[in-house]
């Protein structure tokens, strides 16, 4: 569903959650998965299992995998392995394991999809795990990103890094074309306007093939003007003035030029290439939109974030998390071993196999992330004021996997991209298809 590179861009593995959204009606199929053993145990006599995605280079699960060896339990509880699952037929593995009692008993995964298992009984909420954290210190996770995944029945899993979408802008671009870097949507559009009249694209966007990009772009301005597709309770409203408004700005955007001409099927590879070949100055990206195009170098500046039109502040966030199942040796041992890895995993961003925004504030203030501006902005000032897409809400959902990975919301897209089309009429397409997709 990406066609981003996964060892540069780790988080757009969020976005194979389209698989779990078209496999979440299918009936959960009873087979082995090599590599583990039954009771979320490894086979080879109680240790618990875990089971980690390639959310960077092959780095990162080397060091993941040596941090399990590593882990010496107390108390006489069993020790970890560590199984390397790919994000290709993803949920199909999770589904099929949890079926035949194969399955782990810790994991990282997609974004949603603890609250799918749990809608399946098979999660072991961290409410106590949380409780233990907090009492021994470990409250420092960033602000909305636990919240965000409590469900009324309880804490479906505990969050470890974030994803968001902020404003970038090319420095040296800016200062060649005279534009200014813009604090609200009206200097943006501004903005956008000089950069076009020096041949430069000031706000790029895309929505071809596997790119998701322009999807939480659009749902990101719409929470910047105090929108977005649900309501308080979790219903699709998408609807609504502020999302109208912000639509329509982008439909400007789009006909005065300032969106690239043909992003409608720009892929992420092609929005990075175009960054990276200085064609465009400003934009919401990433936070590895450096990484990504790194022949530009220090030119790249994270933004502060903008003020909306009505003076709100927001933006779109993903909350990655750490979950655990029912299916396990010991509930003790689980939490034991995730207490361990909540603090070990600091050496993902010690190491440089991980470039993204650690969930807990100690690890995100370490200089080993910490050491650049750019950096310190995406906690300090973007994640702060940060939404998932449960958006006006804080709760999260497993119909959210249906919309996040559904083709509702690039279809929205990329109608807007064509530029033809009214800001009502699209919106009112969108909440038809959020209706049948959380139905």
């Amino acid at each position: 569903m990406t066609t981003t590179n996964p060892a540069t861009s780790a988080l757009s593995r969020r976005t194979f959650l389209g698989l779990s959204a078209a496999a979440a009606a299918l009936p959960l199929a009873a087979c082995n998965v090599s590599g583990t053993g039954s009771g979320g145990g490894d086979g080879t006599g109680g240790a618990i299992s875990f089971w980690d995605m390639p959310w960077g280079p092959p780095e990162y699960n080397e060091t993941g995998k040596r941090l399990v060896e590593e882990y010496e339990p107390d108390g006489g509880l069993p020790g970890a392995r560590y199984q390397t699952i790919q994000w290709s037929n993803f949920y199909q593995t999770f589904s099929s394991a949890i079926a035949s009692d194969t399955g782990p008993a810790v994991s990282s995964g997609a974004g949603f999809q603890a609250f799918q298992f749990a809608e399946q009984g098979a999660i072991a909420y961290a409410d106590d795990l949380l409780d233990k954290l907090r009492q021994n210190g470990l409250d420092d996770f960033l602000p909305g990103t636990v919240e965000s995944l409590q469900t009324p029945d309880g804490l479906v899993a505990v969050p470890w890094h974030v994803d968001l979408r902020p404003l970038w802008y090319n420095s040296a671009l800016l200062d060649q074309a005279g534009a200014e870097v813009p604090s609200d949507w009206d200097s943006l559009l501004e903005a956008g306007r000089t950069l076009k009249r020096h041949g430069l694209v000031g706000f790029e966007m895309g929505a071809g093939a596997g790119n998701t990009t322009g999807s939480h772009i659009l749902v990101g301005l719409m929470i910047n003007n105090g929108g977005g597709l649900f309501d308080e309770e979790g219903n699709p409203d998408c609807l609504i003035d502020r999302n109208i408004e912000a639509v329509e700005f982008v439909l400007q955007l789009v006909r005065e030029g300032i969106v690239g001409r043909g992003a409608v099927n720009f892929t992420t590879d092609n929005n990075n290439e175009r960054w990276a070949s200085r064609t465009v100055a400003m934009g919401f990206s990433t936070p590895n939109l450096k990484i990504e195009a790194s022949s530009v170098g220090d030119d790249l500046v994270v933004a502060s974030p903008l003020t909306g039109p009505h003076g709100d502040h927001g933006a779109v966030m993903f909350v990655n998390n750490l979950m655990m199942y029912t299916n396990t040796p010991s509930q003790e041992a689980s939490e034991a071993f995730l207490t361990y890895y909540l603090d070990a995993m600091a050496a993902y961003w010690e190491e440089g196999t991980l470039g993204v925004i650690p969930a807990r504030r100690s690890i995100a203030e370490d200089p080993s992330y910490s050491s650049s501006e750019n950096r310190r902005r995406l906690v300090n000032e973007w994640q702060p004021i940060a939404k998932t897409y449960a958006a006006r809400g804080t709760q999260s959902f497993a119909g959210l996997a249906a919309v996040d990975g559904g083709q509702t919301l690039q279809q929205f897209t990329q109608r807007v991209l064509q530029g033809d089309t009214k800001a009502r009429d699209a919106l009112a397409v969108l909440q038809q298809g959020l209706e049948e997709a959380v139905a």
